[in-house]
């Protein structure tokens, strides 16, 4: 017996497209601070998700990307907090990301590789505990699970 490759990348492809959708459903409930700790949960959840399906594919770009998002949620579930105002749209960003990366899958070509500075991004927050302080005009205070 073989491995069917186009047929697994096919399988990829509608699953992930599936878990983008619950993740950006997520996204919003986390922007309106509604079930704050089911939203992080729920992304953590399909982006480790995303992370071993892309890795069985062989789309270690992908695999990589959404172990990055994968790491910052559990950064913010360790925390039960966001950092600050930039976090939600850095989420938002990765996202996108992704997004694009998992289309150009189906493009002729290569496969897109993630944005390197926000790779590091997802990577870089939550090393410690002290959160990103932002006090620029409409900064937010962080929000916490539970409240």
């Amino acid at each position: 017996m073989s491995f069917d490759r186009a047929k697994y990348e096919r399988l990829f492809l509608e699953e992930a497209s599936e878990y983008l959708s619950e993740m950006s459903q997520a996204l919003l409930s986390l922007e309106k601070d509604d079930a704050f700790v089911e939203s992080v949960d729920t992304i953590f959840r399909l982006a480790h998700s995303v992370k071993s399906m892309a890795a069985t594919v062989g789309q270690e770009d992908i695999a990589a990307f959404s172990h990055g998002l994968e790491d910052r949620m559990q950064a913010i579930r360790t925390r039960g907090s966001l950092l600050g105002a930039s976090e939600l749209p850095l989420l938002f960003r990765a996202l996108s990301q992704l997004e694009e990366m998992i289309r150009s899958v189906e493009a002729p070509g290569p496969s897109r590789p993630p944005d390197a500075d926000l790779l590091m991004a997802l990577e870089s927050a939550g090393l410690d505990d002290s959160p990103i302080v932002d006090t620029g005009p409409g900064a937010l205070a962080p929000k916490k699970m539970g409240s």
